[in-house]
């Protein structure tokens, strides 16, 4: 008997959102998941360790790490995720991204190390740095102003509500990561978002080689789209606007777009609109002949809530795992 050959999917990000895609999927034996995550977050305490530590940033890595760990390992998967709430120096850090630093150490490298944490973990998947150069990411403004680093890009100050995103750039130019653009070469399906179409879905798609191996592989191309707009990167934006922006800087139009159609509770619109953030509004109608439209309920049922220690914005809802991999299997199970 033939051993079927398993379906190669390739999922970029790195973020939260990421690790919705991966919790999904990551135990079907027929499916060889890798993720591409981006090297660019400087936020938090990823700047100890860049500027400090000379490291590339952990944050995603590490998220990516237990969003494809093999069930078990319940007390060491809580210390590898928690974060320090007192004490200088360490307030704001996770014990995961310590233990990352130790690994990279001892082991000598930064991909030596998400090996070795992969052991630990049982990984289902790959995880791979998109790149392993040490840049920053650059967001050009329709009103000529120029930002550098990808949290002051996440979290603007005094932004006018009519300046946007013209050009997203990197300081200086990235070489992508030959592993990162051979499995995106070898993918049956590529999986670009959710999560922060600048700072976490387009940083990878920017570094130099990965347009170019979405364009011409011969994987079906899938978009998760965002929930919510984002202030100061997609505030002006309807669903579609988000898909041209995937579009323009992947160089390949998605052949699926996996659009929300669940109602957000009132009470939550109504923080997020406390930041002018606001639904994602579908105007995908006029755009499904240009590329399949699959709507359906994607989101999480409870609301999010931030940890001790955590000083970071974050989301208050988010896509559901179980919900993305059913319709995501669905997908995988045309070819």
């Amino acid at each position: 008997m033939i051993e079927e050959k398993r379906k190669n999917i390739v999922v970029i990000g790195g973020g939260t959102g990421t690790v919705s895609i991966l919790n999904g999927v990551k135990s079907n034996p027929d499916l060889h998941i890798s993720v591409i995550v981006s090297m660019m977050d400087d936020g938090g305490s990823n700047h100890v360790v860049r500027d400090e530590f000379g490291l590339l940033p952990l944050s995603d890595l590490r998220k990516s790490i237990i969003g494809l760990a093999r069930a078990g390992n319940g007390t060491f998967r809580d210390l590898f995720t928690y974060r320090f709430n007192k004490g200088e120096g360490l307030s704001g850090h996770t014990l995961g991204n310590l233990i990352m630093m130790a690994l990279s150490d001892i082991s000598g490298s930064e991909v030596a190390a998400i090996k070795e944490a992969g052991k630990i973990f049982g990984v289902l998947g790959d995880v791979i740095p998109v790149t392993l150069d040490h840049v920053r990411l650059v967001a050009h403004y329709s009103n000529g102003e120029k930002v550098t680093g990808e949290h002051y890009i996440d979290e603007p100050e005094n932004l006018s509500d009519s300046t946007k995103i013209d050009e997203l750039t990197l300081e200086p130019n990235a070489q992508a990561y030959p592993e990162a653009l051979e499995a995106i070469r070898n993918a049956d399906f590529i999986i670009a978002g959710p999560g922060d179409l600048y700072t976490s879905t387009l940083a990878n798609i920017v570094v130099d080689g990965v347009s170019e191996a979405i364009r011409d592989s011969n994987a079906k191309y899938i978009f998760v789209n965002n929930l919510m707009t984002k202030h100061g990167q997609t505030h002006w934006m309807k669903a579609a606007d988000l898909v041209d922006e995937i579009t323009r800087y992947s160089e390949r139009t998605p052949d699926i777009v996996l659009q929300n159609n669940r109602e957000i509770p009132e009470h939550i619109l109504r923080k997020y609109a406390e930041n002018k953030e606001f639904k994602i509004e579908d105007n995908l109608d006029e755009y499904e002949h240009v590329y399949e439209v699959i709507r359906t309920d994607l989101i999480g049922e409870d609301e999010i809530t931030r940890t001790s220690g955590d000083t970071l914005k974050r989301s208050l809802i988010r896509h559901d795992s179980k919900k993305l991999a059913e319709v995501l299997y669905e997908i995988f199970s045309r070819i």
